[in-house]
């Protein structure tokens, strides 16, 4: 492919982004497809002669977008979301094109400087503490390992680095029992053992106990291990549950351990000002990390990783072969010694777009929107009567069951299951779970770029048909 033959596909693929994201209602949000039945359409072997990307790009339409889950639908309710943007979109061609290779300052002087102001840029609009230095990592998976390894290499003196974990004591971690299923990955990953994962049990807002959390610290003293991290959570994956962070904070600080906050989703809430309570204790913490790429319209990936000490991060990652050293050295940020990845892609370019394009007040009025959308599903919920919250309702998400009059309290989780199940089969929205008190729970979460009360309306429509079907005996197949 030459120069002018880019153009002309590329100017064609912009057509139909463009196309794609202004009519995206008329897909169904997930493809009513089998496993195997895209992988069936594609050869065994790659060709052996190059092919015309016009034939590329119509099996793309034809085997590939049958088979997405929209996650950029207004309907999609689902996790959370991975919401984009078009200034975003942009970037991301952009940043494509350029292919750069950002792992230290001398590769990409501009993308190591940007990455370094957009940290600030979105630290001052979270109200966080001004001495915490930021990174671009990929995901708060990510961000979370490096937060358990750099509290292990900061608790021994860096040996562990040298010598091994088995050395040291028995580590323990601490977490609830609604945290991330990312906090057991990284306990593995760590080499602590997934068995030296405490899982703290949560009050009836389904947010951590700091007094049973105490309890375990103090009881793991007594049999000799080594209490070394506490993962508090703001805001989270189940019910968006927000742990007393100011209180474990100062049980982190009176026994010595690293605190670390998971606030992936919720984080972004930080930035409108009738939210920055939620603040309280978290300036005690040790690292933090929130995802542009869920409720900031940045695209996968963009994980934001703060640290009250950059000196530890860096002592813990650090290494500079003879290939990677520079005159430049410590006068300017490397942040390959920041986390686990030597090469990064150039993640600050989309985040300056999108701040710029929409404005600090622009990003605000938009949750805000998303916080009032679930807040009218949730009136609908309640009107009706024949629903159960059984969370209470925080930022843009809603926790739900399905409670009709006439069946028995143990029907409730199959019916809930089924009018799940019912919502994503007719492709006209996507919902996901969780077990709340072993109540099975549809979590309807407004956070799409395009989501509008429009869509909100329509899903409330959908819910009431799929139940009145099923109360009438309607769709009788089993579970």
């Amino acid at each position: 492919m030459d120069t002018n033959e880019f153009k002309k596909h590329g100017h064609n693929f912009v057509e139909w982004m463009g196309d794609y994201l202004e009519n995206i209602s008329r897909y169904p949000v997930k493809p009513g497809i089998n496993p195997s039945e895209i992988k069936d359409q594609i050869p065994f072997s790659a060709p052996e002669e190059g092919e015309d990307m016009e034939k590329i790009f119509e099996d793309f339409l034809k085997i590939i977008v049958p088979g997405v889950t929209h996650w950029q639908h207004p309907s999609f309710f689902g996790y959370f979301p991975a919401n984009s943007s078009y200034p975003s979109l942009l970037a991301e061609m952009l940043t494509a094109a350029m292919g750069l290779q950002c792992m230290m300052w001398e590769t990409s002087p501009a993308a190591t400087e940007l990455e370094e102001r957009m940290t600030q840029w979105l630290r001052d609009m979270a109200g966080l503490p001004e001495s915490w230095e930021g990174v671009i990592q990929d995901s708060a998976s990510s961000a979370t390992l490096v937060a358990l390894i750099t509290a292990r290499e900061a608790a021994t003196g860096f040996k562990c680095n040298d010598k091994g974990v088995y050395k040291e004591k028995t580590m323990r971690i601490y977490c609830s029992t609604e945290a991330h299923s990312s906090i057991e990955k990284g306990v593995k990953a760590a080499g602590f053992g997934k068995e030296n994962l405490v899982k703290i049990p949560v009050d009836g807002n389904m947010a951590m106990q700091p007094a049973q959390l105490e309890n375990a610290i103090i009881n793991d003293l007594e049999k000799g291990y080594m209490p070394l991290c506490v993962v508090g959570a703001l805001g989270t994956t189940g019910t968006v549950a927000v742990d007393p962070l100011e209180k474990i904070a100062e049980i982190c600080k009176k026994h010595k351990l690293w605190l670390h906050i998971d606030a992936a989703y919720a984080g972004s809430a930080l930035i409108l000002p009738e939210y920055r309570h939620l603040r309280k204790g978290v300036e005690y913490a040790d690292s933090f990390v929130f995802n542009p790429h869920k409720w900031l319209f940045t695209n996968f990936d963009c994980s934001i990783y703060f640290v009250k000490d950059s000196g530890a991060l860096k002592k813990t990652f650090e290494i500079t072969p003879e290939y990677l050293k520079t005159d430049t050295g410590s006068s300017v940020n490397n942040y390959r010694d920041w986390g686990i990845q030597l090469g990064r892609r150039f993640r600050a370019l989309k985040l300056w777009f999108v701040i710029r394009n929409l404005g600090a007040g622009g990003l605000r009025e938009k949750l805000r929107y998303h916080i009032s959308l679930a807040g009218l599903f949730k009136d609908y919920l309640l009107r009706e009567g024949t629903f159960e919250l059984t969370a209470p309702p925080a930022f843009n998400v809603v926790c739900f069951r399905w409670t009709p009059e006439g069946f028995a309290e143990k029907e409730y989780n199959n019916l809930t299951r089924r009018l799940l199940e019912e919502i994503n089969r007719s492709g006209k929205a996507f919902v996901t779970h969780t077990m709340v008190e072993e109540k099975y729970t549809i979590r309807m979460v407004a956070g799409q770029t395009g989501t509008s009360e429009e869509h909100i309306d329509n899903l409330w429509n959908l819910i009431k048909t799929i139940t009145h079907e099923i109360t009438r005996g309607e769709n009788k197949e089993p579970y």
